[in-house]
């Protein structure tokens, strides 16, 4: 008889299961996407706009989202609308956020796909170090801003799109700039992940008694842009040995499609997906008590007062 894998190994098995497939094959709802210009965005985008919503796409480079809008129209999204912003910087979440308010007010489903990968420490102009900032903070406020219009759907669904990469951890909350310590692409990556996973827990809590869920899935190890701001020893390592490797990422956005449109999936708050596999994520990710901590420090470094209970 196979033993079983240890916990901390389990996405190892997560990954070779059956992805389910989306039930409908339409969903004439609002649906917001961040980082819609790319990769998973980019596939996600497209494989949600056959399902005839109203599309909001979030983006940073105007051209790219006025063409990515330009092919949601043609594969069959009934509306289509583009919001910039640069969602490391706060002040940019805020514009976005109220931008988004303009266009709308209902949201169902909000999927947090933008996010980044640095191998070198950078502080934004607003003082956050900047893969927090946009892996971390820029959810957790926008969501926080856009809570009204959640509040308006029947199924209100936030979907994090988050990373097995949150088991490399590196959350350390007295030293969120790295100032104290070694910086590392992948704990600097990992704490931001492990820091929306905690906070997700707080939120639940305090959306326990609405329509919305919020839910967070590793997409896969599929090709995508992120680390590409990175140097080039690290573009190079990446072009040779990771990228050959890894999935199209029509599998990941098949599977976040699957989440945010199914039934089943709609029932279920505080869960960790890998694809579609319902997952346990790390011990250090659903530590209850640091996740109140996590919550109200983000708050803190936001400006926003924390959602009552």
């Amino acid at each position: 008889m196979m033993k079983s894998l240890p916990e901390q190994l389990n996405f190892l098995n997560s990954a070779k299961q059956p992805i389910l497939k989306r039930e409908v094959q339409e969903f004439k709802r609002c649906i917001v996407l961040t980082g819609a210009t790319s990769g998973i965005g980019y596939t996600s985008a497209l494989e949600l706009a056959s399902l005839k919503p109203h599309l909001i796409l979030v983006a940073r480079n105007p051209e790219k989202a006025s063409s990515v809008a330009k092919q949601c129209r043609e594969a069959g999204a009934s509306q289509v609308d583009v919001v910039i912003a640069n969602l490391s910087l706060m002040s940019e979440v805020r514009d976005c956020a109220q931008n988004i308010l303009n266009l709308t007010s209902k949201i169902d489903v909000l999927i947090h796909n933008a996010g980044m990968h640095s191998t070198k420490r950078h502080l934004t102009r607003e003082g956050l170090e900047e893969v927090f900032a946009l892996n971390h903070c820029a959810s957790f406020l926008l969501t926080h801003l856009l809570i009204e219009p959640l509040r308006q759907s029947d199924h209100a669904h936030v979907l994090m799109i988050n990373s097995e990469g949150h088991r490399f951890n590196g959350l350390n909350l007295n030293d969120l700039n790295w100032k104290k310590r070694i910086y590392t692409g992948l704990r600097s990556y990992g704490a931001s992940k492990t820091a929306q996973l905690l906070s997700m827990i707080e939120l639940n809590k305090r959306l326990e008694k609405t329509s919305i869920i919020v839910n967070a899935m590793h997409p896969g190890d599929v090709k995508t842009n992120i680390g590409q701001n990175n140097g080039l020893v690290y573009r190079l390592f990446s072009k040779f040995f990771i990228l050959p490797n890894l999935k199209d990422p029509h599998t990941s956005s098949d599977a976040i499609a699957t989440i945010v449109t199914n039934p089943t999936f709609s029932r279920v708050r505080n869960a960790f997906y890998h694809y579609t596999t319902l997952e346990v994520v790390a011990q250090h990710a659903r530590d209850e008590s640091k996740a109140l901590e996590v919550y109200n420090k983000t708050c803190e470094l936001c400006h926003i007062k924390p959602l009552e209970i």
